[in-house]
């Protein structure tokens, strides 16, 4: 059995589990009932025994897929030499008309258009990974899978049989022009067939994507043109991988899609990396989704108060939580025969410097767009910065989670100077509030001077990856402009943009991340959010044309359906890594708000200031008039 491209994928959702729908009308990866528990078909990484879920037509077809306008709801039509049908997945979102009373389910909606044709139903579960394969058996309008701590139940108007010589079960049908077919599968419990039901269940999942989406549509987007189709379908990726029960955001829905075929740089992202926050604060305010942005706001303060300011583990749990240890699966073969198939991640365990930095840039951030803190909010921020200036000289595992011994990585310490630079403004902009400012802008100071000395190249006058290492790069650098450490228009920053175009990036938008050993044996493919912060960085520079081409350049390889994954392969231009990928869509998001920003000439920088670059009058944009609250204050 052969793989798809992930180009090939839609995602559908609840917002609290995802399922790829596959171009064929097969649903190759979904756990139940969470993006995080074990799957329930992953064909994605094995083709042979992972599982899978398929209603397609039994003769030849050619199909396309399109999402319904401003919605998560995926249809595929499949055009045959006898007729025509469109399959309509979606999840019922529980806060939609209908859908609040429902199991994790998974809805397949089948529309013939002309004909007659006939169509094939295939239900192969394979619970934990596939290392559980369940006992089909017949029900009233169904059959259900019992494995040995999960069931799962289809019912459907296709009359289903378990197969004889598979595990699992199937059905044909045969539908005119106008009539329709239901497949209903419930996780753990039964749906019953009720397609009057099922059709308003639809409607108000439509009505309810299509409402959350409303503030970004029309000439009142800050990205318009072009770019807006894009940017709206960016944001319901992330809406997607927001998870509904408790507001953290899955980096990816996926686990261990390789970054390069055949290597073994494959990591579970189906976990909550505070390094996203500030990036998406910023993304989800700009398009108007305050309450996602306030929601994850909290989020991250509530993990720093469960932890020791030195201890913050920089990725979590969607629940919370330490269960990250990293496994290895030999019973799957991975992607492509990518392996080895791994679930966890070991970066809960590395120290990584950066986050402080992006977790008070979001503090920050959430301010500027209103967010009024707590005086316990404003101790928590205090102990992070506290902690920042005793530890900033530290070295750390860095922003791309290096597995070899710990170095002085050069953006780790702008975050930190970021963290202090931030927490310095809101405290100056306060009221009722104390912090030990001297003590702040002296360690302020210390780290801009060990970073202007330490960390830019003397003989190519830009940014490096490390202190003491006078050659070799780092696209993280690319956010000094964004983060405000020094303008765009610095000769450091300019030659730091032309390094990375003359040794990193190629000719077709794409760039990869960094130069040097990163204890991984082979190579990997060009980072897409790395491209991305490369388009930023010209767009705040003034490089407005450069910008906008390299822009251009990589939206070519987004999926038809709008979708980005972690990488993308130079040589053959497919997707590669996690998929659909949280950080990459983000990047988009932020690069087309840059953009928009920018000035129309290439004269010089935009007017409008970074997308997170210091306010100089914080206190102005607050809508409260006021940052920092005593509890009494709040509701």
């Amino acid at each position: 059995m052969q793989y798809k491209r992930l180009e090939e994928y839609g995602a559908i959702g609840d917002r609290n589990a995802i399922a790829l729908v596959g171009r064929d009308g097969s649903i190759d990866w979904c756990p139940l009932p969470h993006v995080e528990s074990p799957s329930v078909f992953a064909a994605l990484l094995d083709a042979g025994r992972g599982g899978r879920f398929a209603v397609r037509p039994v003769q030849s077809f050619d199909s396309v897929q399109r999402y319904r306008d401003r919605t998560n709801v995926l249809e595929t039509t499949f055009q045959t030499a006898s007729g025509s049908a469109t399959v309509t997945d979606f999840m019922p979102v529980p806060e939609a008309t209908g859908s609040n009373a429902l199991p994790p389910a998974l809805f397949r909606k089948v529309t013939c258009e002309s004909g007659p044709l006939e169509l094939e139903i295939a239900f192969d579960p394979r619970f934990d990974y596939a290392r559980d394969v369940p006992e089909i058996e017949p029900v009233t309008d169904g059959v259900v899978a019992v494995g040995d701590d999960e069931r799962a139940v289809l019912s459907s108007d296709v009359p289903l049989a378990p197969s004889s010589d598979d595990p699992g079960a199937n059905g044909t049908v045969t539908l005119d022009p106008g009539e329709t077919s239901w497949s209903v599968l419930g996780y753990d419990e039964t749906i019953p067939l009720e397609p009057a039901r099922f059709q308003e269940i639809l409607d108000g999942v439509v009505d309810y994507w299509r409402g959350w989406t409303h503030d970004c549509d029309g000439s009142d987007c800050p990205v318009g043109g072009s770019w807006h189709d894009l940017a709206t379908r960016s944001s319901l990726v992330l809406k997607l991988l927001f998870h509904g029960e408790t507001g953290a955001v899955c980096a990816a829905p996926t686990t261990s899609l390789p970054e390069a075929l055949g290597g073994v740089r494959n990591w579970d992202y189906r976990f909550n990396w505070i390094r996203d926050a500030a990036f998406t604060v910023r993304a989800l305010s700009e398009l108007g989704h305050l309450e996602e942005a306030r929601s994850y706001f909290q989020l991250c303060l509530d993990h720093c108060r469960h932890h020791d300011p030195a201890s913050i583990p920089p990725v979590y749990g969607l629940h919370g939580g330490d269960g990250l240890e990293e496994r290895v699966l030999d019973h799957l073969e991975g992607y492509r025969e990518s392996a080895p198939v791994r679930i966890g991640n070991a970066a809960r365990e590395q120290h990584q410097l950066d986050v402080y930095g992006e977790l008070i840039l979001a503090i920050y951030e959430s301010v500027r767009y209103g967010e009024a803190m707590t005086t316990d909010d404003w101790a928590v921020m205090c102990d992070l910065i506290e902690y920042v200036c005793e530890g900033w000289d530290e070295p750390d595992a860095g922003i791309w989670e290096m597995r070899v011994d710990r170095e002085q990585f050069v953006y780790s310490k702008i975050m930190c100077w970021t963290a202090l630079d931030r927490g310095i403004d809101l405290a100056e902009a306060a009221d009722r509030v104390d912090a030990p400012l001297e003590r702040w802008r002296s360690c302020r100071e210390a780290v801009r001077e060990a970073i202007l000395e330490q960390g830019v190249s003397e003989h190519m006058n830009c940014f490096v990856r490390s202190f003491g290492d006078d050659d070799t790069l780092d696209t993280a650098n690319l956010l000094v402009p964004v983060v405000g450490f020094l303008p765009p228009d610095d000769d450091r920053v300019q030659a730091t943009i032309d390094a990375t175009l003359n040794r990193l990036a190629t000719d077709d938008g794409l760039v990869r991340r960094y130069e040097g050993d990163d204890g991984l044996p082979g190579t990997e493919s060009p980072f897409v959010v790395s491209s991305l912060w490369l388009v930023t960085a010209l767009a705040l520079s003034g490089r407005t044309d450069e910008a906008v081409d390299r822009f251009d350049s990589i939206l070519e390889f987004a999926s038809p359906l709008g979708l980005l994954a972690e990488a993308v392969d130079p040589e053959t231009g497919e997707q590669r890594g996690n998929f659909p990928q949280a950080y990459s869509h983000i990047g988009l998001i932020n690069g087309a708000l840059s953009l928009a920003d920018a000035d129309d000439s290439t004269d010089g920088p935009p007017a409008s200031p970074a997308p997170l670059g210091r306010d100089e009058s914080i206190a102005d944009v607050v809508s409260s008039g006021e940052i920092v609250r005593r509890p009494t204050d709040t509701k």
